[in-house]
């Protein structure tokens, strides 16, 4: 067995898997990390059929057993089964547009399933610590740093944990609502409109700290931002805040408030819907404020309420200690 070239980044895709690609830009509304995996995806793809022996293959003929031996090369090479998964998902989504277009006949890759994982548990903070990074004092400019950049950062913060927003959906608010905004926050409705995945709109209540820090962070705003600058959150330089810059800030934030654990925009989401159903037990009202299209995407979280239980019995029950 071969082992299959990676598809570095630098290698072009082929024009067919371009356009492809080009599609779920456009029409799917994919959002962009999902675009870079499904490219990493496709490179696969494409270096696998090349390298297959003893002559390359043309993806248009790949049968099953091609599919499978390809899938083998990816498990060699070490690439994780969540990794698998994405790239079979975006093979299976390829040959099922290719087939609707009159290219293929059948999907080569129609029941082959990727090797199964163990699912890890989305990491959350405590309430406390939660609560201590949107409450940290450089958050309210009582350090060196700009109260400008303190104040967005301390809105971000609190709107990244009172509202479960995706870094995405954040990043993506503008000052005001338009036509043409993927979200914006209506101060005096208190609410937040976002575009999230799959282009499904949601709203969301936006709480008093938030809306505090918000208001905040728009007084100051206008010293970074042009006037025609339609994003909420801006750099230094005035330009909408990149999801990079977004994660490399809030880590800053994290360390300086001085959490015992990475800190990614992400698990403040997960600290969201971990709270909230830890306080409400409302699994379904959590699914809506997260804008999951299943209700067991949302489940996972009952898991870490569970963990929450456990402990609150193991630290108060008398018959829980060990003796």
């Amino acid at each position: 067995m071969s082992t299959a070239p990676a598809g570095p980044a630098g290698i072009e895709l082929a024009a067919e898997l371009q356009r492809f690609l080009d599609h779920l830009r456009v029409e799917r509304r994919l959002a962009e990390r999902s675009l870079v995996l499904y490219r990493e995806a496709l490179l696969r793809l494409q270096a696998s059929a090349a390298a297959a022996q003893p002559a390359a293959v043309p993806l248009t003929t790949a049968q099953p057993h091609h599919i499978r031996n390809w899938v083998g090369q990816l498990r060699l090479r070490g690439l994780a089964p969540r990794s698998i998964a994405i790239a079979l998902a975006a093979w299976r989504g390829l040959y099922r547009w290719w087939g609707l277009h009159g290219l293929v006949r059948v999907n080569p890759v129609d029941g082959i399933r990727p090797p199964k994982a163990a699912q890890p548990l989305p990491k959350a903070l405590s309430v406390e610590q939660a609560v201590a990074l949107a409450g940290h004092p450089t958050a309210h400019g009582s350090t060196a740093e700009a109260p400008q950049l303190a104040a967005r950062d301390h809105a971000i913060a609190e709107l990244l944990y009172g509202c479960g927003l995706r870094v995405a959906e954040l990043v993506g608010l503008d000052r005001v609502a338009s036509r043409s905004a993927r979200g914006w926050v209506d101060l005096a409705d208190a609410t937040a409109h976002v575009l999230g995945k799959g282009g499904k709109r949601r709203s969301l209540p936006v709480g008093r700290a938030a809306l505090a820090a918000l208001q905040a962070w728009l007084d100051l705003r206008a010293e970074l931002a042009d006037a025609d600058e339609p994003a909420l959150f801006v750099s230094r330089r005035g330009t909408r805040l990149t999801p990079n810059q977004l994660r490399n800030r809030l880590q800053a934030q994290a360390q300086q408030a001085g959490l015992p654990t990475r800190v990614h925009p992400h698990m403040l989401r997960h600290s969201y819907a971990s709270h909230l159903l830890q306080s409400s037990g409302d699994l379904r009202a959590v699914q809506e404020l997260l804008g999951h299209a299943s209700i067991s995407t949302t489940q996972v979280y009952t898991q870490l309420d569970f963990q929450h239980l456990a402990k609150v019995y193991d630290a108060a029950h008398p018959r829980a200690k060990k003796r």
